[in-house]
């Protein structure tokens, strides 16, 4: 077993977000002085709604708490970003983005993502992270994050500018589409590989229609992929190392719909998957004599 496992635990994602209002609360404030009253109000509430949830789910380790986390990261760095170039700059103001810039990278540092989704687990199993899909990081992801954002914060903050009208409508229009925005992310956290008892599970929602299920009996060899490969890539081109799993006999599995085309059924007798923590996860298939 990998020696390291867990090492900090949620630990840099609790106290950094934990100590996020002494150290961003300060260039916040500062950054709302001359909004009206009504919008400092809509906003400070919004502030300390969204850093109390979060603090609860690091708490609670599970997929949906890691979600939650990486969803209200980025905007405490864009917060502190924006309070920064909004007036002269200060030593609060620089102090305030390094503290929410220290609390995004715990939030989205891997050993953070594998106690979370390994939180979710039942029994003797272990649950650990696949990367996010490059194609998928290259700009949909900060796109759908931007939407679920501005969803979120753009209608109480005009409503509470008076704005009655563009008020009701970004409610109408953001609140639903930030709902679908964090549940397509969150279908992201939602991948991974699971070691059971009798095997191993890739469970991937973006490249299989279905979780496979590898029993130990036929896992011939697993490690890093060579150069020349043919097995069927599950990693979405997803950047980093990825692990070759071979199988003997070759298994049934059902690939994801892409666009318009329906879920294709497949035989394989090799898979791809790309970990975030690939030499935890081959640490854990020789524990469980897989590799």
């Amino acid at each position: 077993m990998d020696g390291t496992r867990d090492a900090f635990g949620p630990w840099p994602a609790r106290l950094t977000w934990l100590l996020l209002p002494l150290v961003s609360g300060p260039a916040l404030g500062d950054a709302l002085n001359g909004a009206s009253r009504p919008v400092q109000v809509m906003a400070s509430v919004g502030l300390w709604v969204g850093w109390a949830a979060v603090l609860v789910a690091t708490l609670v380790p599970t997929t949906v708490s890691l979600t939650a986390l990486r969803v209200v990261a980025p905007a405490a760095v864009v917060a502190a970003g924006a309070a920064l170039v909004a007036g002269d700059t200060s030593t609060a103001d620089a102090v305030g983005l390094a503290g929410a810039l220290a609390a995004c990278l715990a939030a989205f540092w891997p050993g953070t993502g594998q106690v979370f989704i390994d939180g979710s687990s039942y029994g003797d199993e272990r649950r650990m992270p696949l990367r996010v899909p490059g194609p998928v990081l290259a700009g949909p992801l900060v796109v759908v994050w931007g939407v679920a954002a501005a969803g979120v914060s753009a209608g109480p903050l005009l409503l509470a500018a008076r704005q009655w009208v563009g008020g009701a409508v970004a409610l109408a229009v953001g609140l639903p589409a930030a709902w679908f925005a964090v549940r397509a992310m969150h279908r992201l956290t939602r991948r991974w590989v699971v070691f059971v008892p009798n095997g191993m599970v890739v469970h991937d929602p973006l490249a299989l229609a279905e979780p496979v299920l590898l029993p130990r009996a036929v896992v011939r060899s697993f490690g890093p992929a060579p150069a020349d490969t043919t097995a069927l890539d599950l990693t979405r081109g997803a950047l980093g190392l990825a692990l070759e799993i071979d199988v003997t006999p070759p298994v049934d599995l059902l690939l994801a719909r892409t666009g318009r085309e329906a879920a294709e059924a497949a035989e394989a007798g090799a898979l791809l998957i790309s970990p975030t923590r690939p030499g935890a996860v081959l640490d854990e298939a020789r524990r469980r004599r897989m590799a």
